[in-house]
């Protein structure tokens, strides 16, 4: 048994994927299983030990230069080439969505079979076993990728969430009793500077790394928050501990570093519950059913208005307050 798991976007999609992979490597023990990433959110599955293969491509928008996209596109026919070599049983597009394009490449990649979830449309015919969109509709993002693993026979419960941060990158970061994340993609899920300082000088926390997104505000793929983080280090100095993660095995490495943390809906989030760390989640306009943090113990703030603008200093050190109040045990997967 051969089978391919495609799952390409970003971080938190990722890691949210991987009880599928603990499933299937648990109902087929000796089939080979890969999964086909991208580079920027491979680092997930690194020391994964439910698969046999990462197999990570280059997105062409990432790369500077003419010569460097040439040679990432050689470099990823050149992998595609050899899954379709190898003879592939299943491919499973584990992204609850439906793209034409994606369900081409498995095609191209000829397997016997290929899983993946269906909107009905007539290029989703071609998917051999398939799972309704509408079936995915009001469940997290981890119950709706393991949608699919009804048609693998896999009937028992959900497994946790997989990441193993490598001790190298734990090792060099510091150490603290909370890891704070500042960044957030969406506009409503940023919470202003001068909150997160006045956080950090209130919080019963004698050390704080402070964490965030690498570069400049104004980078056209990669925004960061470099400034942010320079003015909040400067005004608060030695209580909080700058960590800059370049990479994102640093991010997983200073996050398990922490005991806990505090931080808004996205990649580390997802990354620090796979870590098993408790937290406090800051949520503004993104669907708390869908992207709440999965299988550790939280507590999570969203103001009325669902902007992170109107969250008050107040209400997240309560959040925090309860947080570390509450029995250290971890609840059931979907509290």
């Amino acid at each position: 048994m051969r089978i391919l798991v495609i799952r390409r976007d970003n971080i938190g999609d990722l890691v949210l994927t991987t009880p599928l992979l603990a499933a299937l490597r648990g109902r087929f023990p000796e089939a080979w299983l890969g999964a086909l990433v991208n580079s920027y959110n491979a680092p997930v599955l690194e020391r994964n030990p439910h698969l046999d293969a990462v197999i990570a491509y280059t997105k062409l928008k990432h790369l500077g230069s003419k010569g460097g996209a040439v040679t990432a596109l050689a470099s990823r026919l050149a992998s595609l080439a050899r899954l379709r070599l190898g003879g592939l049983d299943y491919v499973v597009l584990a992204a609850p969505s439906f793209s034409e394009r994606v369900l081409n490449l498995a095609r191209w990649l000829a397997p016997r079979r290929i899983v993946g979830f269906s909107d009905g449309s007539r290029a989703a015919r071609h998917l051999d076993l398939s799972v309704p969109l509408s079936q995915a509709q009001g469940l997290h993002e981890v119950e709706r990728v393991f949608l699919l693993a009804a048609h693998f026979g896999i009937a028992e419960p959900i497994p946790p969430l997989t990441l193993v941060a490598d001790p190298e990158e734990v090792r060099k970061a510091p150490q603290a009793d909370v890891a704070i994340h500042i960044s957030a993609r969406r506009p409503a899920q940023r919470w202003p500077a001068e909150r997160f300082v006045s956080l950090i000088e209130r919080i019963d926390a004698p050390r704080v790394t402070l964490l965030w997104s690498p570069g400049a505000a104004d980078h056209p793929q990669h925004p960061g928050d470099d400034a942010k983080a320079a003015e909040i280090a400067r005004r608060c100095g030695a209580r909080v501990q700058p960590y800059r993660t370049a990479r994102l095995a640093e991010l997983i490495g200073a996050l398990a570093a922490a005991d806990r943390a505090i931080l808004s809906d996205g990649g580390a989030l997802h990354v620090a519950a796979a870590l098993g760390k408790p937290m406090v989640a800051l949520f503004g306009d993104s669907p708390v059913d869908h992207w709440r943090p999965w299988g550790v113990r939280h507590e999570l703030v969203r103001p009325a208005s669902r902007n992170l603008a109107d969250l008050t200093v107040d209400e997240v050190l309560d959040a925090w307050r309860r947080l570390s109040e509450r029995r250290a045990s971890i609840p059931a997967p979907n509290a």
